[in-house]
């Protein structure tokens, strides 16, 4: 097994768990919020803002698994009526400048919260410094740029990664055959 493979295992791992983590935190301190309001006429006051940042994380990373499965929404059915070769060209070509976008948005928000976010900006009840609630976009944009590429790699050796839902449909008409007709 290649380091390469071991590390992007790993790295499906964290990044699902630290999903399902923050997924959990944030509707469990929802749901905290909401039964304390209702039953003692009390509000946790970081309740809703710690929530928001955890919602915030969890897209970002949930658009980096996203990435990773090739489930981001695209068009992309025009590709289904080139040539195989027509259609990996095309498609690696916009995976490509997808990239490349993500990389110059790496580059804009690590500017931004390194060189041009005042230090002293901080969350408003928690007090937490906001350099660290920013941190999110250039991490996510990185990962999401090496899942992009690692696919794009993929792609080139001929393994394609079908998303969630085309992969369902695909199994759904695949049992449908199966299913003998009744008289």
């Amino acid at each position: 097994m290649s380091i390469m493979l071991t590390v992007r295992r790993h790295l499906n791992r964290i990044e699902e768990y630290i999903c399902c983590l923050f997924l959990a935190v944030f509707v469990t301190l929802l749901f905290t919020q909401i039964l304390v309001r209702q039953f003692f006429q009390y509000s946790i006051p970081w309740g809703d803002e710690v929530a928001t940042y955890l919602f915030v994380w969890f897209t970002y990373l949930g658009a980096v698994v996203a990435a990773k499965m090739s489930a981001h929404n695209r068009v992309s059915f025009h590709f289904n009526y080139f040539p195989p070769v027509v259609k990996t060209v095309c498609e690696t070509i916009a995976d490509l400048l997808w990239i490349a976008f993500n990389l110059y948005f790496v580059y804009l928000s690590y500017d931004f919260v390194f060189n041009k976010m005042n230090l002293f900006w901080k969350s408003q009840t928690t007090g937490i410094p906001m350099k660290y609630i920013y941190m999110i976009l250039p991490i996510a944009f990185l990962l999401m740029s090496i899942r992009i590429l690692w696919n794009v790699i993929d792609r080139l050796k001929g393994i394609e990664h079908d998303d969630p839902e085309a992969e369902e449909i695909r199994k759904l008409s695949e049992k449908k055959m199966d299913i003998p007709k009744l008289p």
